[in-house]
């Protein structure tokens, strides 16, 4: 009875680029989100991550950056600062896309690694709308999910042995996650 109380979860593949190691000092560049599934008490059902998605690139915030974090965007800080998207509206459109597409269920921010991308988002969404759609702590974090899974250490997973490039690859990925089934170790 209690499961039929608990709205589903509808996982929200998040993939940012920044120019620095966290938010404030540095700028969240760009936010890419895809749908990559609903989970409820019979269980996971994948969405087309190309179907329902969201990509806005954002003005610096200030003029501090790391200059190996900016060459990993691949993006123009420069050309940003005149054609970037103000975080406020960036972000307060990206909240209502998430509202929209999580109708009638929780979402979940998942991430690879969930811990740089929830640290951004969430700070730029407290600090540009107010609130989280996904509350204080609704995120998800790939990584840890497949080692568990894989029955790895944490430290052996590597986000260059995932074939990830951006929130739809990244939406897929967390698909595969949920419906693999890995077989038992044997003694």
């Amino acid at each position: 009875m209690a499961s039929r109380r608990i709205k589903p979860s509808l996982y929200i593949s998040v993939d940012i680029e920044a120019d620095g190691p966290i938010p404030g000092p540095y700028s969240m560049l760009s936010l890419g989100a895809a749908v990559a599934g609903r989970q409820d008490a019979d269980g996971f059902t994948a969405a087309d991550p190309e179907e329902r998605t969201f990509y806005r690139e954002l003005r610096p915030i200030s003029e501090e950056f790391v200059p190996e974090a900016l060459s990993v965007s691949g993006l123009d800080r420069e050309r940003l600062g005149h054609e970037g998207a103000e975080p406020a509206v960036a972000l307060a459109e990206f909240t209502d896309w998430v509202r929209e597409v999580a109708a009638g269920a929780q979402p979940v921010m998942c991430g690879y690694p969930a811990s740089y991308d929830w640290t951004f988002l969430y700070w730029y969404l407290i600090r540009f709308t107010g609130s989280s759609p996904f509350g204080h702590s609704g995120c998800l974090d790939m990584k840890t999910l497949y080692a568990v899974k894989a029955g790895l250490p944490l430290r052996a997973v590597a986000k260059g042995t995932m074939p990830l490039d951006n929130a739809v690859e990244q939406a897929e990925l967390f698909a595969n996650l949920m419906a693999w089934r890995p077989a038992p170790s044997a003694p």
